[in-house]
């Protein structure tokens, strides 16, 4: 019994060892090779906001699972109030961001994020965003699906 045990365990272990790549994929992208990849308009978990471009660096935000995706936000681009289903993360990676928590949008409530900042977008709660002078990009990671619902 204890053989067939120890076979039954190695077996899951192999099952499990082989599957895990199959499930997170081994990714490596410099800058310019993110660059490369398709951005759009909008998609799941963005704001929808004209000039915006999105870019899915990682996984589905369409479906259950980790993902991460860029956003490229132009200079003087107010985000309204609005919210997620998924908690996520995120790293300003260039510009100085303008990001705030409530459901009304306003700079009293907004605090500078320069580039290597980082912040959180708990699920369920409204948030707001802004640039000023500078574009701005931000990587975020959540736990799709994910969605946006706009503060009325």
């Amino acid at each position: 019994m204890k053989s067939r045990t120890t076979i039954l365990s190695l077996g899951l272990l192999f099952t499990a060892a082989y599957a895990a790549p199959l499930l997170s994929p081994q990714l490596r992208l410099t800058p310019s090779e993110v660059d490369s990849m398709q951005a759009h308009d909008s998609g799941a978990g963005t704001s929808g906001v004209a000039g915006i471009r999105t870019t899915v660096i990682s996984g589905d935000p369409t479906r259950d699972g980790p993902y991460t995706i860029r956003l490229s936000v132009p200079a003087n681009t107010k985000i309204q109030a609005h919210t997620h289903r998924d908690d996520r993360t995120a790293i300003v990676v260039s510009g100085l961001w303008y990001f705030g928590y409530g459901p009304v949008a306003g700079t009293a409530a907004e605090k500078a994020l320069p580039a290597g900042s980082f912040y959180t977008e708990p699920g369920g709660l409204a948030h707001f965003a802004e640039t000023r002078a500078d574009s701005v990009v931000v990587y975020i990671s959540g736990n799709g699906p994910t969605d946006t619902v706009y503060v009325k």
